[in-house]
Formats: C-alpha cells, sequence, structure tokens
C-alpha cells in the first residue's frame, strides 16, 4: 500500500512539472524566465546610422520596462542583438543565429534585401518578425502570418511621388536612378508605373550599384535625356554623391529622392550647397512629430544617449517594440502566434510615428502617411509647401 502511495505521488509530482514546463513554454505569466527578443539590423557597415538607432530605440525602451518589473509579472526583457550589416546572406546568418536563441520576435531589418531573406527563417522558425523600414512591396505578399511592419510600403511612396511631380512641381519628363535593389528597384517601378498613369514619361532609366563613387555615365544620361526632374530612389551614400556630382558638372534640374535618403548623411556626403533645394519624399521626420507618444520619447532618447534621434526608422522600431510589449501584456502570453493574431486585430493604437490604425491581413500597416521635404540652405529638412 505504501510502495502504491509512493508511486502516485512521483506521478503527481511529475503531472505538475509536465504543467509548469508547459506554461513556461507558452509564455504563461507563470513563469519568471527572461523574454529574449531579437533586434537585426545593420549595426555596422555603411547604414549603421540606422541600425544603431534600431538598438538604441529597444534597449531604452526595454529597460524603462524592466525597471518597472517587467512583463508578465515580472519577466525582464534580454535582448538578442544580430548585426546582418544590411547584406541579404548575412541576414540569413544572423536569423538562424536568433532563432537557435530563442527569441520570440525580432525587431528589423533596415534594408528590404536582408528583411526578405531573414523573414524566410523566421516564418520557419514560427517567430514574429516586425521590419520599421523595410517598404517593398513584395515582403508581405509571401503568405507569412507572422511578419509584420511598422512602415508604410513603396507602392503608396511611388504614387506619393508621382502626384507630387506632376501635380506639385508641374513637370512631366522624368529620370529614374535606382541601384537594382528590392526597394530602390521596386520603388522606381511604381512611380514609372504611376507616373504613366498622370500622363508623366520617364525618360531615362539609370541603374547604379551600392557602392559606386563615380556616377559621370548617369550624369550624363540625365542631361542627354532632357529630364525636368531626378527622382533617385536608392540609399544615402549614392544619393549624395549622385547629387554633388550633378551640381559640380553643372546640372541644375530638381533633384528628388525617397524615404533611404532622408538623414543628415546626405546632406554631409553632397555637400549644403548641392544637397539645398533638394525634395525627399519619406514618412514625417522626428522633429515634425507633435503628438505625446513622440515627445515623450524624444524627451527619453536625448536624455539617454544625449542626442535626439535623427531617422524617423528608429521611432518607427520604437513603435515595432511597442506594440509588441502591448500585445504581450494584453494576451498573456509572449507565443508568436497569440501575439500576431491579436496585432492583426488591433486598432487606433496610439504610435510614436502617429496613430497606428490597424494592420491588414498581410501584416501592412494600414494609413500611409507621407510628406514631402525640402533640403533648406544651411541643410535642414523642412516640409516643402510650393
Amino acid at each position: 500500500m505504501l510502495q502504491r502511495r509512493g508511486v502516485a505521488t512521483v506521478c503527481v509530482v511529475v503531472a505538475l512539472a509536465l504543467v509548469l514546463s508547459a506554461l513556461t513554454a507558452c509564455g504563461g505569466s507563470g513563469s519568471k524566465e527572461p523574454i529574449k527578443i531579437g533586434v537585426e539590423g545593420s549595426i555596422t557597415g555603411q547604414w549603421s546610422l540606422e541600425g544603431i538607432g534600431f538598438r538604441n530605440a529597444v534597449t531604452m525602451l526595454a529597460e524603462q520596462i524592466n525597471a518597472k518589473g517587467g512583463l508578465l509579472g515580472g519577466r525582464q526583457i534580454v535582448i538578442v542583438e544580430g548585426d546582418d550589416r544590411g547584406d541579404a546572406d548575412e541576414a540569413t546568418r544572423v536569423a538562424e543565429r536568433l532563432a537557435g536563441e530563442g527569441v520570440v520576435v525580432v525587431i528589423g531589418a533596415y534594408n528590404s534585401d536582408a528583411t526578405a531573406t531573414a523573414s524566410a527563417v523566421y516564418n520557419q522558425a514560427g517567430i514574429l518578425h516586425i521590419t520599421p523600414s523595410s517598404t517593398a512591396t513584395g515582403l508581405t505578399e509571401k503568405g507569412y502570418k507572422r511578419f509584420m511592419r511598422t512602415c508604410f510600403l513603396d507602392d503608396r511612396q511611388g504614387l506619393f511621388a508621382a502626384h507630387q511631380i506632376v501635380d506639385t512641381l508641374g513637370k512631366k519628363k522624368v529620370a529614374l536612378v535606382h541601384d537594382d535593389s528590392l526597394y530602390a528597384k521596386g520603388l522606381a517601378e511604381w512611380t514609372g508605373r504611376y507616373l504613366q498613369e498622370l500622363d508623366g514619361e520617364v525618360v531615362y532609366l539609370g541603374v547604379i550599384t551600392a557602392g559606386q563613387r563615380d556616377f559621370s555615365e548617369v550624369v550624363q544620361g540625365i542631361q542627354n535625356s532632357q529630364a525636368e526632374v531626378v527622382y533617385f530612389t536608392a540609399y544615402w551614400r549614392e544619393g549624395g554623391l549622385l547629387v554633388k556630382q550633378m551640381r559640380e558638372t553643372g546640372v541644375t534640374l530638381q533633384f528628388m529622392a525617397g524615404n533611404a535618403t532622408n538623414n543628415p548623411e546626405f546632406v554631409q556626403i553632397a555637400g549644403v550647397e548641392n544637397a539645398a533645394g533638394t525634395l525627399v519624399t519619406t514618412e514625417p521626420l522626428p522633429q515634425d512629430l507633435t503628438n505625446a507618444e513622440a515627445k515623450q520619447f524624444m524627451a527619453d532618447y536625448q536624455a539617454k544617449y544625449g542626442q535626439a534621434p535623427v531617422s524617423i526608422w528608429t521611432l518607427m522600431a520604437a513603435d515595432a517594440f511597442r506594440l509588441w510589449a502591448y500585445a504581450v501584456e494584453q494576451t498573456k502570453s509572449t507565443d508568436p502566434a497569440v501575439v500576431s493574431d491579436y496585432l492583426h486585430k488591433l486598432t487606433n493604437y496610439p504610435g510614436i510615428t502617429g496613430r497606428i490604425e490597424g494592420f491588414d491581413a498581410k501584416g501592412d500597416r494600414l494609413g500611409a502617411g507621407l510628406v514631402l521635404y525640402r533640403v533648406g540652405e544651411q541643410g535642414q529638412f523642412v516640409l516643402y509647401t510650393p
């Protein structure tokens, strides 16, 4: 009789252990294990400004939550960093490592090519993946149920750019220049499509390469095309050099660029005198966000890092983290499927980058908010008013 009672006791203990283990695996509030989250981006390399911004934003917000006791009744947030250097192959390796670390969500990557390869890994691993800045339209057309983004899409930016060129500037003949990356090529194609619908015309299509330094052939092609405006859809380093070489060779036509040139390094590379007058299509920049959430984030960031964030993608990363943390608390779970399902149904969230109306079935943020900036005579970005 005593032997049977001992066996029964062991069975009960084992059963309880299995239940507690299951609760821990599912992210139940009974667990005190740390919650691992990934931050992927170009921490080093040519786009380090953006990757460091991601890391800074998420680190600061996670520390604030941890200081208040963490999530789900005491679970601390641990950040696992992944530097993909903006490279698609490295992004795959980073994603595999983060998945192996047991992260439940990844915020990143910066550029669309890196996000494209990483997203396949995260999807296979069942990890929630939120990109703050990868805007290539096709990224959310792969059927990944746990892929989302807090930025807006290139097709919407292409439509916005086309209207600004034709309706605001009154131009019809356009030179498009891209670097054949997923983001830049897509934005150029969408812009060209909408220009045609507005009776505009692409009179020159230039394709450069990332890291290119001599743009004399492109400048000559723009000159020969009789274009009235250049719309550059690639990244800020090449954009800065292109506009500099255009101005140095006497090409004075309007230079316009997409939202990968919306930071001070573009002006530094081009030189203030060459960058002045450049128009940039982009989401509203940090200094022009006046909502309470943005003001608080900006103040906290300034206090912690000694400078205000200059990139809107830093704030988009902050929104990605805040959305995830909010969904975890609301669902009482860190399970990526549960959190993702909740976010897909979320509406009217007060984001740092403006009100987030919700997400569509593919995971795209609803309610694109794009504006036009002009680089001023002192090199500052100011909202453009015709």
